[in-house]
């Protein structure tokens, strides 16, 4: 699915975001999805269990 994207595309992407949430929101954003990874490998550890 993400084989065709290239440098410029990943670029505009994140022109993108930063206009769209703006530059004190990105810290937030990515402290927020970090977390909700941390806690998604956690639960699915505790199922292995």
């Amino acid at each position: 699915m993400f084989q065709n994207i290239g440098t410029t595309e990943i670029v505009i992407i994140f022109v993108v975001i930063i206009i769209f949430f703006g530059g004190k929101k990105i810290p937030e954003l990515a402290r927020g999805i970090g977390e909700a990874i941390r806690e998604f490998k956690k639960s699915a550890k505790e199922d292995d269990k």
